[in-house]
């Protein structure tokens, strides 16, 4: 039986449809003919580009980004694929603090929605800092099919699990 770790709390059915695919070791088939379009956002600065571009167009209002970057430090086992942060200074009399976003190195390939899903992910954290249903409406708003986006990206890393054994 195939292990389906970042899926097994979706629905049964949901589930046992993926057990099928892997299984049948059609997962990769299907995952390349539902998200066939590569990017070309694998340097730091495209990735701040393409960042900057969803926060003008969404979240013109929210603080600044000081830093965007891919970071090979992050990944799946640490379960953080992307991690917003805010760095606090004193500058004289004053606190300054800085939102920096950084993204798994994994999503330099890939399909350009999981990147937008990951940037939208964590560009929500600049207004909603915990995964609530605030946080959610606005990651919907950005990026309209998000959550079949994250349940998609969810079994993209079922599948390289499985390839990797």
């Amino acid at each position: 039986m195939t292990e389906l770790r970042y899926i097994e709390h979706y629905p049964e059915h949901l589930v046992e449809s993926i057990r099928q695919l892997a299984e049948q070791q059609r997962l990769g088939m299907y995952l390349a003919d539902k998200y066939p379009n590569s990017h070309e956002v694998n340097s730091d600065k495209a990735l701040r580009e393409f960042t900057i571009n969803y926060k003008n167009t969404f979240l013109r209002q929210s603080a600044p980004l000081s830093k965007v970057v891919f970071d090979p430090k992050l990944h799946v086992v640490k379960h953080a694929l992307g991690l917003h942060s805010v760095v606090s200074r004193v500058q004289g009399s004053k606190l300054k603090s800085k939102n920096e976003i950084r993204i798994s190195s994994l999503f330099k390939q890939g399909a350009i929605e999981f990147l937008e899903m990951i940037v939208v992910h964590e560009l929500a954290h600049l207004k909603q800092r915990q995964h609530n249903k605030a946080f959610y409406q606005l990651c919907e708003h950005m990026l309209p099919n998000y959550h079949q986006l994250e349940f998609d990206f969810r079994v993209y890393l079922c599948h390289q699990e499985s390839t990797l054994k």
